[in-house]
């Protein structure tokens, strides 16, 4: 029946509004914070990326020689920015890595395609250094991945902002990032992995952009769907088009998330997880979007009818396109490994395919049974269970020093490069880990659950492939994931009295523990007492 005439029943005008709040919460309040406290959410990351970048840059360099797997990348990626494609070394050479690194990179190659198991998009960001600072440059070989780490802190400041909209939080995420251990080693490194991870989350953050908008989107239609008749009775009445709700257009940040995680399997096959989990997740997103909204069959349009397919399209469309794309070298190039292939077995493969993309996929057939197959033992081999504990860190580098050598005082020292990651950031996050899968089920918390897909997505995919020869160093793709699950109980601590000491605290350990790990990451010579001391619990110790 009709309200009765004191009744208050909502004004149509502000339909919109009330489903913002309702699609973003506390979120949808945020463009009218004040604008200072915005800048802060830009000016803290980005003090933060500042000065992470200059630690990170100090005596980058240094050691003037190629370390752990930058024999493979640092000449790799010369190969490519020289002839697009990865040329193999000459049989039985001796001391290849001490032609390369004095200037002698010719005898290093042979005109013949070498078999890489990795795409180009990591080796490509390490030739871009190279390029820019000439191949005698060790600063030039690890100079593009210090870009790309440097910009990952103020990228998760970003991502901090959109997922918790206090500049608080943001800074603290940024802040975060730049003293963790593994983040500052990789940083440093002419490697492939902080390359991954920074196009991981650049996606997640473009995802994150994504869904605040298309929920506006979606307020703004659906409240248009009602032509300013939305209320009866102080109750939303039935509307023509509220079955399935309106399509949300073509969604830029979705695109562009693709072309990220496109990249980021383009650097490792492993950015393929991220890209599942992900494009579920934001599928997901959009079904409960439509039916927090008020649409009838939420599930069938957010999965079928509407946001599925164009999600699929944009996603992996996108990715596919980027990947596709990185490997424009072997493309141009007459021989790259495999290149002629289709030309010289013109019965085989994938038929419908043009001559050069079924060479492509010859490659790749070639290379996913290599990574089958891979189960050679190593020293720092290690079990995906103990990564967040940080038990078996793998040694970059290392040389033993005598008295009286490189400042050696006492009768035996070490200069190291240990990738390990900062225990007091992931020792935090593994308990954190729990409260968000707590935090996720009781209060249905999305953000808690989208921090823990982040994990997930680069942390479990390992854990039934333990045969193989894995590496702890690969947690760093799942990094700043463990940083923001950190951040986020940090946040709910910071809702107490108490919560400010504790937090306080708790940063002054991060620091402590970035200032005791600096020498194990950064090649400093000092007593070997001392090295075992500050890795004590390393299991190969």
């Amino acid at each position: 029946m009709p309200p009765s005439s004191g009744a208050a029943v909502p004004a149509a005008p502000d339909l919109e509004q009330q489903l913002n709040e309702d699609l973003l919460g506390p979120l949808a309040r945020r463009g009218a914070i004040a604008r200072r406290i915005r800048m802060w959410a830009w000016i803290g990351p980005l003090l933060c990326m500042v000065l992470g970048g200059g630690l990170r840059v100090w005596d980058l360099h240094e050691p003037h020689q190629l370390v752990f797997d930058e024999t493979y990348y640092v000449k790799q990626a010369w190969s490519l920015a020289e002839w697009g494609y990865e040329r193999d070394k000459p049989d039985g050479m001796e001391e290849p890595d001490e032609h390369f690194t004095t200037g002698n990179w010719e005898t290093v190659y042979v005109d013949e395609a070498d078999f890489v198991v990795h795409p180009p998009v990591g080796k490509w960001v390490i030739a871009a250094g190279e390029v820019a600072f000439g191949i005698e440059s060790s600063f030039g070989w690890r100079v593009g991945v210090w870009v790309l780490g440097t910009l990952s802190i103020l990228i998760i400041g970003r991502v901090a902002w959109e997922l918790f909209g206090s500049a608080t939080l943001a800074t603290l995420a940024s802040f975060l990032a730049m003293l963790e251990g593994h983040h500052f080693v990789h940083s440093r490194t002419g490697l492939l992995d902080i390359v991954l991870m920074f196009f991981v989350l650049v996606g997640f953050w473009m995802l994150l952009l994504d869904r605040t908008a298309s929920r506006r989107v979606l307020a703004r239609k659906v409240a248009a769907l009602y032509d300013g008749d939305a209320w009866r009775w102080g109750v939303r009445r039935p509307v023509v088009g509220m079955v399935l709700g309106p399509w949300l257009g073509l969604r830029p940040w979705r695109w562009a998330a693709g072309i990220s995680l496109g990249l980021a399997a383009g650097v490792k096959w492993s950015g393929l997880y991220a890209l599942a989990a992900f494009g579920l997740m934001t599928v997901l997103w959009d079904v409960m979007a439509r039916k927090r909204a008020g649409v009838s069959q939420p599930w069938a349009a957010g999965l079928v009818l509407r946001d599925g397919p164009f999600a699929f399209v944009a996603v992996c469309g996108a990715a596919l396109v980027a990947y596709t794309a990185s490997w424009v070298g072997w493309f141009r190039s007459s021989g790259g490994y495999l290149r002629q292939w289709a030309v010289e077995n013109p019965g085989e493969g994938v038929q419908w395919l043009p001559a050069p993309l079924r060479s492509l996929w010859e490659y790749h057939v070639r290379i996913y049974e290599f990574h089958l197959g891979l189960t050679s033992d190593h020293t720092y081999r290690s079990s995906p269970w103990s990564w967040p504990l940080q038990l078996r860190p793998t040694s970059f580098f290392y040389e033993s020093k005598g008295l009286g050598e490189a400042g050696c005082e006492v009768e035996k020292c070490s200069k190291a490069i240990n990738s390990v990651g900062s225990v007091s950031i992931w020792w935090a996050a593994t308990l954190a880990f729990f409260v968000l899968l707590f935090w996720w089920a009781s209060q249905r918390d999305w953000r808690a659950g989208a921090i823990v897909v982040g994990i997930l997505s680069g942390w479990l995919p390992w854990l039934p492939v333990q045969h193989r020869t894995i590496y702890q160093f690969y947690s760093i793709a799942f990094e700043p994931f463990m940083v923001l699950a950190v951040v986020f109980v940090i946040g709910l601590a910071l809702r107490h009295r108490w919560g400010i000491w504790a937090v306080g605290t708790y940063l002054v350990l991060v620091v402590l523990n970035f200032w005791y790990f600096w020498p194990v990451w950064t090649a400093q010579v000092i007593p070997y007492s001392e090295w075992r001391d500050r890795m004590w619990f390393a299991s190969w110790i």
